[in-house]
């Protein structure tokens, strides 16, 4: 199952969450719904937005090549991004 990041607007905070593609919440009150977290004392109308994340795949072969950039042997790219 994919995981998402929101905002939830009112308060400018940032949560994880696991869901199917086929969801998408709107405010906070549907989140915590979904998610099953603790609405705090956040309205549940607060509006919150999911938030563009990029996830990488990578070929197992890369990792064992010697050539492989920093960033896929475990280490980081220095330039903040690899071009790969």
């Amino acid at each position: 199952m994919p995981t998402y990041d929101y905002r939830i607007e009112a308060t400018g905070d940032v949560v994880e969450v696991k869901h199917t593609m086929a969801l998408t919440p709107v405010n906070w009150g549907e989140l915590c719904e979904l998610a099953n977290l603790d609405p705090q004392n956040i309205p549940l109308n607060s509006e919150v937005t999911k938030l563009l994340s990029a996830a990488g795949v990578v070929k197992s072969q890369t990792l064992k090549s010697s050539n492989a950039p920093p960033c896929m042997s475990g280490g980081g790219c220095p330039s903040g991004g690899c071009g790969v």
